[in-house]
């Protein structure tokens, strides 16, 4: 399920209004599961349905808001480079988020654009969870990334990635 608000236009002369993508899938595993995977950042090269991550530099879970975890990414356009990720939202079982800042070998080296990935866990009974991955550059409309948009597919490739990777983890831990 993707959702975004219907463009009702903008007044003349204000800025165009943003609002965050949201990709939902209903997942056959605990949240408490797929929380776990989340917060792993070990894991979110299987999980990434964009093809940019390759790896990550930290290997410690973010325990609280204010962590930050290290990724290896690409990009054509730049090359190799890593993307410091802030955490920004913790709430256990229910939900992270974080935001980027460009890190070692990205030209804009120490900047924070201002977007955030985040995801919400809601649970549907005993063993699963309604999971919502929220792309939100509200902020930062100007990043030219169609208002978030171009990220809808690999929204959906992520989250069809993580309900493969959390009911192969629920069914190998009973």
């Amino acid at each position: 399920m993707v959702s975004e608000a219907v463009d009702q236009g903008d007044p003349p002369g204000s800025q165009p209004v943003v609002v965050p993508i949201q990709v939902s899938r209903r997942i056959e595993a605990p949240a408490s599961a797929v929380f776990r995977i989340l917060a792993d950042p070990t894991m979110h090269t299987e999980l990434d349905g964009s093809g940019m991550l390759r790896g990550a530099v930290t290997s410690d879970s973010p325990i609280a808001e204010g962590d930050v975890f290290v990724m290896k990414m690409y990009f054509s356009e730049i090359g190799d480079y890593e993307m410091n990720d802030h955490v920004v939202e913790f709430e256990q079982d229910r939900r992270i988020g974080w935001e980027p800042v460009d890190g070692a070998g990205h030209p804009n080296e120490g900047t924070r654009m201002g977007h955030r990935w985040s995801f919400v866990l809601d649970p549907d009974g005993r063993d699963a969870a309604l999971v919502t991955e929220v792309f939100d550059c509200s902020r930062t409309p100007e990043l030219g990334m169609d208002n978030g948009r171009m990220w809808i597919e690999s929204m959906m490739a992520t989250l069809e990635r993580l309900d493969q990777v959390a009911t192969r983890d629920s069914i190998d831990s009973h």
